[in-house]
């Protein structure tokens, strides 16, 4: 289960971005201060391009400072947050299918330091071992670009965040079966997808079991 809202101190300060008035610009701040970081990785492993998930993240926290009359603490802040930044990720995807001049799929400069990272310092690895591993960060990249947008989101939000099962389903709009269904199938796909990677070091080699 979520945290009770009385509980959650981020929700607290966004009640006082709602009511206005001297503070709420300092509220503002110290929610953007803490969640900037979580929902530029959210934003980036949903496109993925590092630049554009910085603009967005702006443009996330403009929208929450104009949505904040309509805020309830009827869940946890994250949830209320990670959905503006789900409808941004959603209208940005809808602009690149009109207009595909970027591929999603494609890597951007250093982003491929960024997802799934838990990488040791680079001074305790060798530079062939980073070279794998950073080949593997990009067609990680690739095959979560593949999967369908409710199941890259459910994945991203379940593996990336705190958020709970009906917090994410919330988010989705989905049933919490159905959310876990998602995260399922999406996990299944990844591990198929990646595995002839993992095996031969070759993208385009066809699953075997």
């Amino acid at each position: 289960m979520s945290s009770l809202p009385e509980t959650d101190e981020d929700a607290q300060w966004m009640l006082r971005v709602k009511r206005g008035g001297s503070d709420a610009p300092e509220a503002l701040a110290r929610l953007v201060e803490r969640w900037k970081q979580p929902v530029i990785h959210f934003l980036f492993r949903s496109l993925p391009d590092a630049e554009e998930a910085e603009d967005l993240a702006l443009i996330v926290f403009t929208q929450l400072w104009k949505s904040a009359a309509r805020y309830q603490i009827s869940a946890r802040f994250s949830t209320f947050l990670f959905t503006i930044a789900r409808n941004l990720c959603l209208n940005e995807l809808r602009r690149r299918a009109r207009h595909p001049a970027v591929s999603l799929d494609e890597p951007h400069g250093d982003d491929e330091a960024h997802p799934f990272r838990q990488i040791e310092d680079a001074r305790q690895v060798s530079a062939d071992e980073l070279l794998q591993r950073g080949e593997l960060v990009s067609k990680i990249n690739e095959a979560l670009a593949a999967l369908p947008e409710k199941q890259r989101t459910a994945i991203i939000l379940c593996r990336d965040t705190d958020l709970s099962y009906d917090e994410i389903a919330e988010i989705l709009g989905t049933s919490i079966p159905a959310t876990k269904s998602l995260i399922h199938r999406g996990r299944e796909v990844l591990r198929t997808r990646l595995k002839p990677y993992l095996k031969t070091g070759d993208w385009n080699s066809s699953p075997s079991e």
